[in-house]
């Protein structure tokens, strides 16, 4: 058993270097593609394009969910072992995403329309293109729902190089885009949405040719399994409540905001968001390489193996985006200023709330996919849904009062720190953890770390003037200042001697 579980954390370990492969790649291009765009669209059509992919975002209610469950039920037979049921409930994924495309499609083009041309604030010049937008952006979504239970097969399986290499793919192209948009005489708007629409296109055909050669039970046969199909559904049915709530509180809050404060303030959400999609794609990479060893785990049985997951996996998550959020929340004038042609309106302090609020966030990463895993999801769906969904109306309520759109950022940042200390009640019965364990393993390590390692990079900030020495310095101390404390406040015994271990095979690798 301990030497399964050694092999398996050295997959997980290959398995994230070839994710962050393909997301260092995408960060540097994002980020580039990202100042280009906004430069070449504007504020107001980068802004448009922000809240008019947020309507259609609004539709991805269902379809995330679904996308949940097959992941989910996909790498639990897996674990298994069961290739019988494994083919049954990817050809009854395929299935019911093909039947929700169509459905959501027909949905999203009658309120879609009716909502963006009636009710979001769009300058009347630009509703032709807006309407372009929404239209390619409903085509793009139908087509990237048919592409998630290919997706799924890959992430399940755990063949995360030729996740990595269509991920680099994927991002080539919308480089190219990138190109394409600048020397183009047409609208710029109606440029890009038709050419994101292609790519998602290509890229969906690429993963069902790769998934058809490479897993057997990626052959689409018609099998109908009554109680598989309400099984999942039920479980889409649970997660549609969480992943409702949050996308309200996203995406709603985008289009509330377009209402009080118009089209600028979208471009610099959107921007905060782009930022924080960078922070977040080192922590997105590593629990995608570690969920499925989650969910394998508890189908196998080893409840010991999968508690010490979650909880290297929550704090891990969070020791990530803490390094990098730091730096970031300290000079984010600075790096806008040197990101960006011309910083939007409330950029800067969106940024600095956005990442405070991921950090609230990413510690319930694992415990989610621990629940996940159970397939007991009504309690905690339902549980957390009740206090999450407040974020949206009590974003209403302080807009209303006259509140500046920041407060949105506070009100959301507030409601999932306290959900932090309601998933761990709820999660520790379905997978058999004492709480005491996530508290003293994760949370406190967390908070030591946290104080500690903010008091340098601190101090260097507020005594030297603004400058881009400033900038290099800061993120200099911050760098080593968050890597000893998490060295020595954060990790285990157990975890030093790994990481030391690691990096003197590393130099006797070097050397010979």
């Amino acid at each position: 058993m301990v030497s399964s579980h050694t092999e398996n954390t050295k997959r997980i370990a290959k398995n994230t270097l070839m994710l962050y492969v393909r997301m260092l790649f995408g960060m540097l291009v994002s980020l580039y593609t990202s100042r280009v765009v906004l430069n070449t669209l504007g504020v107001e059509d980068y802004g448009i394009y922000n809240v008019v992919g947020g309507v259609v975002a609004m539709f991805s209610l269902l379809s995330t969910a679904l996308s949940t469950s097959i992941s989910r039920f996909i790498t639990f037979e897996i674990g298994r072992g069961d290739e019988y049921n494994l083919k049954k409930v990817f050809t009854s994924s395929v299935a019911v995403m093909f039947v929700l495309s169509i459905a959501i499609f027909i949905v999203a083009e009658i309120i879609g329309v009716w909502f963006l041309n009636v009710h979001l604030n769009i300058p009347v010049q630009r509703l032709d293109a807006a309407n372009w937008v929404l239209q390619c952006a409903i085509l793009a979504f139908a087509v990237d729902l048919n592409s998630v239970p290919y997706t799924s097969a890959m992430i399940a399986h755990e063949r995360m190089s030729a996740f990595a290499y269509l991920g680099i793919l994927n991002i080539t192209l919308r480089f190219v885009i990138v190109y394409v948009l600048y020397v183009s005489c047409f609208d710029k708007l109606m440029t890009y949405s038709v050419l994101t629409l292609s790519v998602s296109i290509l890229m969906c055909l690429i993963d069902y040719s790769y998934c058809r050669i490479h897993f057997v039970e990626c052959t689409f046969r018609i099998i109908y399994d009554k109680s598989l199909l309400k099984k999942m559904l039920s479980f889409a049915g649970w997660s549609f409540l969480g992943n409702g709530a949050y996308l309200l509180n996203t995406q709603g809050v985008n289009i509330l905001m377009n209402m009080f404060f118009g089209v600028a303030v979208n471009a610099a959400r959107g921007i905060a968001g782009q930022v924080d999609s960078a922070v977040q794609s080192f922590v997105v990479n590593f629990t995608t390489a570690m969920n499925p060893q989650i969910i394998k785990s508890y189908a196998a049985g080893d409840l010991n193996y999968m508690h010490t997951l979650v909880c290297r996996g929550a704090k891990y998550s969070y020791f990530m985006t803490f390094f990098f959020a730091v730096p970031l929340v300290l000079e984010a004038q600075q790096v806008l200023s040197i990101w960006l042609v011309e910083v939007p309106e409330h950029a800067v302090m969106f940024v600095r709330l956005t990442l405070l609020s991921s950090l609230a966030v990413v510690v319930a990463n694992t415990l989610f996919t621990a629940q996940l895993a159970t397939g007991k999801i009504k309690k905690y769906q339902i549980t957390v849904t009740l206090f999450g969904i407040w974020v949206l109306p009590l974003s209403y309520l302080f807009f209303k009062l006259g509140f500046p759109p920041e407060i949105a950022y506070i009100v959301y940042f507030a409601i999932y720190f306290g959900l932090i200390f309601v998933r761990i009640y709820l999660v520790k019965d379905l997978i058999k953890m004492p709480w005491m364990k996530y508290v003293k393993e994760v949370l406190l390590r967390m908070g030591l770390v946290s104080v500690c390692s903010v008091i340098l990079p601190c101090l260097v900030y507020f005594n030297m003037p603004s400058s881009f020495i400033r900038l290099l310095v800061v993120c200099m101390v911050s760098a080593l200042s968050s890597a000893a404390f998490m060295y020595f406040l954060g990790l285990e015994k157990g975890e030093r001697i790994f990481v030391i271990s690691k990096i003197q095979n590393k130099i006797h690798s070097f050397k010979h």
